[in-house]
């Protein structure tokens, strides 16, 4: 007793063999600065009796400061050391939530993307403080598509003296993840209405990953739409949102039209799009992986459904041209076309659920589209990838019945013509169009040959080697 301090409590601890590396002074420093350095007392550090005290923890975290006593400065020395990047946050939220649960909250969103964004285990960086004492420091606060904020939180409502696992499961802790969550929504929301400009960063590093919240948090999708941007083949910056693609329906439109694919380059250049561009209709050119998924689930925005360019059949006569345009001539009627598209049917029929003509092309020659029955293309082609779909659906080989080079075959096949070229010219027609769609030839080597034979065969023929499929 004669030991004790006048004020405060002596503790002594004996170390083993096994723990003498907790008698390392950098050891204690870290273990201090990481776990205590918030607590609002003081920390010196004396290495041996009578060495001078080395002054480890100032006892205020800077959470704790009203944010009119911190600096911008000091916010971005604390997210770089937080966050382990050199850059400056894209957007800083500071603030106490006061009522049933009391906590404290400094979040960041990185101005580059972290090298662990990507990772499969799409984990949050969060870390929890009860009464400024770390908890845990990587806590479960938020959902996937979060995870690319960096977070401080500290309550002092969750109990000290259970163990972590126990405290995520506590009402109190799911209290405080679900407020966080919407607030951090609404902050997204806000900075994309106030900030243009600083949100289309936050877009850029992040669009793909905040979409995913439209897959798995149905309960705040529609505030996710609000803020959500889309490139269209209409607005290629990427900074179209889905109002204002709303605000510009063209008469008798019903739907939000999309395709989805690798690349949105890719995709402006798609054949589907043609009877589109005629008449000025805009899509969504939906990129990114997940985009293939939220589409399905998605009831629509608006009161307006979403709808895939590349499944099932369309009915878009009923929007009018834009100004200047005609509609090109469908003779999906004409006799010899029809033999023709049968005869494909004969010659690929293993390969395609149906051989059709098509409302959706204006000069290309073909294209595959999806049945309404099945997923997709774009989904489709993810699930078979990852090993999550059993079979897949066969396409829809779609024909212009007004492109040359049909008209052109479809009258060499009624005069009893080469059928060696015809049916080459099938298979070319459908493995050009898989080449459309990001997809290679089924068979590399028998497309190889039938290009050979189009080279020596078609000089001497009546159809255009110009118009010929070849290779995308």
């Amino acid at each position: 007793l004669d030991k004790a301090p006048k004020c405060g409590t002596r503790v002594i601890l004996h170390m083993n063999e096994q723990s003498s590396e907790y008698l390392d002074s950098w050891r204690l420093q870290s273990i201090i600065k990481e776990h205590s350095g918030a607590i609002a007392v003081p920390i010196d550090l004396v290495d041996e009796p009578g060495a001078e005290a080395k002054h480890i923890s100032e006892g205020s975290a800077i959470w704790t400061k009203s944010r009119n006593d911190i600096k911008e400065s000091d916010y971005t020395e604390f997210y770089r050391g937080l966050a382990g990047q050199f850059d400056e946050p894209a957007l800083t939220l500071h603030w106490r939530a006061e009522g049933r649960q009391e906590f404290t909250v400094l979040a960041f969103i990185p101005g580059s993307r972290p090298l662990d964004l990507f990772e499969p285990e799409r984990k949050g960086r969060a870390k929890l403080y009860v009464r400024n004492v770390l908890i845990n420091a990587d806590c479960d606060l938020l959902p996937g598509w979060l995870r690319f904020f960096r977070l401080i939180v500290d309550s002092a409502d969750l109990p000290l003296n259970v163990s972590r696992e126990m405290i995520q499961q506590s009402p109190f802790f799911a209290a405080i993840r679900k407020a966080i969550i919407n607030r951090l929504v609404q902050e997204l929301g806000k900075k994309a209405d106030s900030d243009p400009d600083g949100f289309a960063k936050i877009w850029e590093n992040f669009g793909a990953v905040i979409k995913e919240g439209l897959y798995e948090d149905p309960e705040r999708r529609d505030q996710i739409f609000k803020f959500c941007r889309f490139t269209t083949s209409l607005h290629t910056d990427g900074s179209r949102t889905l109002a204002q693609y709303i605000s510009d329906l063209r008469p008798n439109q019903e739907a939000i039209y999309y395709v989805t694919g690798e690349n949105t380059k890719f995709l402006a250049s798609s054949p589907q799009l043609e009877a589109f561009k005629l008449r000025n209709i805009e899509a969504l050119l939906l990129a990114d992986p997940v985009d293939a998924f939220w589409v399905t689930t998605a009831l629509g925005f608006d009161g307006k459904p979403f709808k895939s360019i590349t499944q099932g059949a369309l009915d878009i006569k009923s929007i009018p041209l834009k100004d200047g345009e005609r509609a090109p001539e469908t003779p999906a009627a004409s006799p010899e076309v029809v033999s023709l598209l049968a005869y494909f049917k004969q010659v690929i029929g293993d390969d395609v659920e149906e051989v059709r003509p098509s409302e959706r092309l204006s000069t290309s020659a073909a294209c595959l589209v999806a049945s309404d029955k099945a997923p997709d293309r774009r989904l489709e082609q993810i699930l078979a990838q990852s090993g999550r779909l059993g079979t897949i659906a066969k396409p829809i080989l779609e024909i212009n019945p007004a492109h040359q080079i049909i008209t052109a075959l479809a009258k060499r096949l009624q005069s009893g013509g080469d059928k060696t070229l015809i049916e080459d010219a099938a298979w070319l027609l459908l493995d050009e169009a898989q080449m459309m769609d990001g997809e290679k030839p089924k068979d590399l080597v028998a497309f190889s040959n039938r290009l050979d034979r189009k080279s020596t065969r078609l000089n001497s023929s009546h159809i255009p080697l110009s118009r010929m499929p070849s290779s995308a």
